[in-house]
């Protein structure tokens, strides 16, 4: 449909197309409802998955970092320990005090980065343990994370099967009437509705109010409403409203009862 057929549409066709694009999306809203919290509770398990295979590889990486300085370590212990040992050799052979006193501070100097080093390799392996530790823990959470996307994953897909035509030819259906609607009025119908709670940017009067918010609306603007000639909006909450006739929608007026007649009773004393 050109753009100015559109815009030269009249109003009331407009509102009918309106009421009928939101009735569409209404029922693509009530799918979604069906669905329930299923996919955001499906993507917070899959990040809690990710988060968990994160953290067990950081793990993983530590643990590798610490055996590989373990390997460091070691070979510094070897050097020490070769060190004394030739420095004890050489003890024997020493010609003064001052070359003993030398050696010996040379091997208590090593005895000690002995010490350092076994002490600091002993802090890894108990580091790597921890980790080893965090890494079951992690697993065995990561397994019941997984069960448990599994079987929500199972009920999402069963759910999405069910729904997925309706809602495709609903998406369809939707987009076509699109088409048919003034871009202004169509972009002003799509802010209303993402403001509104419940997704209702066009609602009918029910009862004298907005069927949105619930508000009376003035005589006078019922009669604007009804007469279809201008876009009304409520003055409250800002959708957009129409009559329920053009809704589609009876509204049964109330009977008025006659008034009855009240029997006068009969005289039921006699003459004396």
């Amino acid at each position: 449909m050109a753009k100015k057929d559109i815009a030269d549409m009249p109003v009331e066709q407009k509102l009918k197309n309106l009421y009928q694009l939101q009735t569409m999306l209404s029922e693509i809203d009530r799918i979604k409802i069906l669905r329930g919290e299923l996919p955001l509770e499906v993507q917070d398990l899959e990040d809690d998955i990710e988060g968990m295979t994160h953290r067990i590889g950081k793990h993983q990486e530590e643990i590798a970092a610490l055996k590989e300085n373990i390997k460091v370590r070691e070979g510094k212990i070897k050097e020490a320990e070769a060190a004394i040992a030739r420095y004890k050799t050489q003890l024997d052979d020493v010609k003064n005090n001052r070359e003993y006193d030398m050696l010996s501070k040379e091997i208590e100097f090593q005895s000690l980065e002995v010490e350092l080093q076994n002490k600091k390799t002993a802090e890894a392996q108990k580091a790597i343990k921890q980790h080893e530790a965090d890494i079951d823990t992690a697993n065995e959470q990561l397994t019941e994370r997984r069960a448990d996307l599994d079987v929500k994953k199972a009920e999402l897909d069963e759910i999405v099967l069910e729904t997925k035509a309706e809602e495709e030819k609903l998406r369809e259906k939707a987009k076509s009437l699109e088409l048919s609607i003034e871009p202004r009025l169509l972009t002003a119908f799509k802010r209303i509705r993402k403001n509104s709670r419940n997704g209702l940017g066009i609602v009918y009067v029910q009862r004298d109010a907005c069927g949105g918010c619930f508000n009376k609306i003035p005589p006078q603007r019922q009669l604007d409403i009804r007469m279809r000639k201008k876009i009304i909006v409520c003055e409250y909450c800002g959708r957009i409203m129409i009559d329920p006739e053009l809704a589609g929608v009876k509204i049964e007026k109330p009977v008025e009862e006659k008034p009855k007649r009240r029997l006068r009773k009969a005289a039921t004393t006699k003459e004396a």
